[in-house]
């Protein structure tokens, strides 16, 4: 008769725990590192910048097509889609 009691369950509950802890942090750490579950995103043709209108700031407002900017000089674009 032995008055210990059975660890064993309990072992393997804490096994278990650990095991999936670690998993999960694996998993965190990859698809924070890396893009493998994200879409890849497309580039922009000239036509479809051609066409956006843009928008002025400041107390003078005017909204033009993009295509004004690189009509007579030249123009260096950069796209930056916000999310929503």
């Amino acid at each position: 008769m032995s008055f210990l009691p059975d660890f064993g369950i309990f072992t393997m509950g804490m096994w278990s725990i650990g095991l999936g802890a670690i998993g999960a942090a694996v998993t965190g750490i990859v698809l924070a590192n890396t893009d493998l579950f994200l879409s890849k995103p497309e580039k922009a043709t000239l036509e479809f910048l051609e066409e956006i209108e843009l928008k002025t700031l400041g107390s003078e407002q005017r909204t033009f097509k993009a295509g004004e900017l690189w009509k007579k000089n030249g123009a260096v674009i950069m796209a930056v889609r916000r999310p929503g």
